[in-house]
């Protein structure tokens, strides 16, 4: 299903990458950094040693802001970040579609500021299609509350003007990428 998952999200111009396990996806993740020549990256929302490797991972070189970022400090912290990395709560394979789901602006602003966005999904998550997602829709919302937001995130931010060209990184991230883990680590 990852498969079908990557395909649908490279047609709208994402950029998918299928590792095995947290360390691999954390040496994915400073592979992207250096090609992008990314000197900062912000990382919310993600398991506390997922973001170690991370940093492990990334070096000296790239300064990493992460969670908790004080509520005054935002959104200029994540704003100077070249990369946002944040967890997927799952996919839907059908559409090509990350779903992210957070409580603070700290998620929100990681995903939708920097220049490239980064999604973590656990191939278990990903599910096939859009009738599948609203159950695990109601489950999210009734578990966590009234300040929930979910977002759907296909590929790279796109807009169109009124003679129909699509422009990439209007109103977000500019490029997009899917890093599908094989295998969680709980």
């Amino acid at each position: 299903m990852d498969y079908r998952f990557s395909d649908n999200f490279e047609k709208l111009h994402g950029i998918s990458h299928r590792v095995a396990d947290d360390a691999e996806a954390a040496a994915e993740i400073a592979r992207i950094c250096r090609h992008k020549q990314a000197r900062c990256v912000a990382l919310a929302g993600l398991p506390p040693r997922l973001a170690e490797l991370i940093e492990e991972s990334c070096g000296p070189d790239v300064e990493i802001l992460k969670e908790p970022y004080p509520s005054g400090s935002l959104p200029l912290a994540i704003d100077r970040a070249d990369i946002g990395v944040t967890a997927m709560a799952f996919a839907i394979a059908q559409s090509g579609t990350m779903v992210e789901v957070s409580e603070n602006d700290a998620i929100r602003l990681t995903s939708s500021l920097p220049a490239t966005h980064i999604g973590l999904i656990y191939e278990p998550d990903i599910i096939d299609k859009y009738f599948d997602a609203s159950a695990r829709i109601r489950e999210i919302i009734n578990s966590r509350g009234e300040n929930v937001v979910i977002s759907f995130i296909s590929g790279p931010s796109r807009t169109g003007d009124i003679e129909l060209k699509l422009t990439l990184g209007v109103h977000g991230p500019e490029e997009a990428h899917a890093v599908i883990i094989s295998h969680r680590h709980d």
